[in-house]
């Protein structure tokens, strides 16, 4: 049995985006720590033949009046951004930047990349933004900038995108208690039963 749990993310995910404001609250909950693992999703939809949400028409209907029913009912802040989804390679890079010297920050920085993306609707492919975002939690914005650019930081994010696919995650948000795997943010309430009852 591990002390921690995995958190496979995308920074484009809105469904990651509700989860990523209870995750902690859960890994804190059985003394576990969270491992925020961003990765590419467009590079599991590849393999699988996917779309984006929003070109598959009758789910895109349902699912934007889902995520707007769960961020009321978290009390979450939530727009549609005009442009989603995003290519989030700026963000994915930045926050294991970020990680590499404080992983409390990072955790920070990751979640407020959320919301500045679907809690103000802000474009986050844009380095700029990213850079701003990596201020708020006391990063220095040209360091962001220039590491976003530099090779080490694109390796670990293709790496860790390569590492969910070989763990076969689907989707995100995809989490990982030990071995066991759990897919979307529906799913939480099914990991906190695991991890209570021992699993089953």
């Amino acid at each position: 049995m591990s002390d921690i749990i995995e958190f496979y993310c995308d920074f484009s995910s809105p469904y990651a985006y509700i989860s990523a404001h209870k995750i902690e609250a859960l890994g804190k909950k059985y003394s576990r720590e969270i491992v925020w693992k961003p990765f590419l999703l467009g590079a599991v939809f590849q393999i699988n033949g996917q779309v984006p949400l929003r070109d598959q028409a009758l789910k895109w209907d349902y699912s934007i009046y889902d995520i707007e029913r769960c961020a009321r009912r978290n009390g979450i802040d939530w727009v549609l951004p005009e442009f989603f989804p995003v290519a989030t390679q700026a963000a994915g890079r930045a926050f294991y930047w970020i990680e590499e010297q404080d992983r409390e920050r990072a955790k920070k920085f990751a979640l407020e990349i959320y919301r500045e993306y679907f809690g103000k609707g802000h474009d986050i492919q844009s380095k700029e933004i990213v850079a701003e975002v990596s201020e708020k939690v006391g990063m220095d914005k040209k360091e962001c900038i220039a590491s976003i650019e530099k090779d080490v930081y694109k390796l670990k994010l293709k790496d860790v995108t390569s590492e969910a696919i070989d763990k076969k995650v689907c989707g995100s948000p995809f989490i990982f208690v030990d071995d066991e795997p759990f897919w979307g943010n529906d799913r939480l309430g099914m990991v906190d039963d695991w991890l209570g009852s021992g699993g089953w």
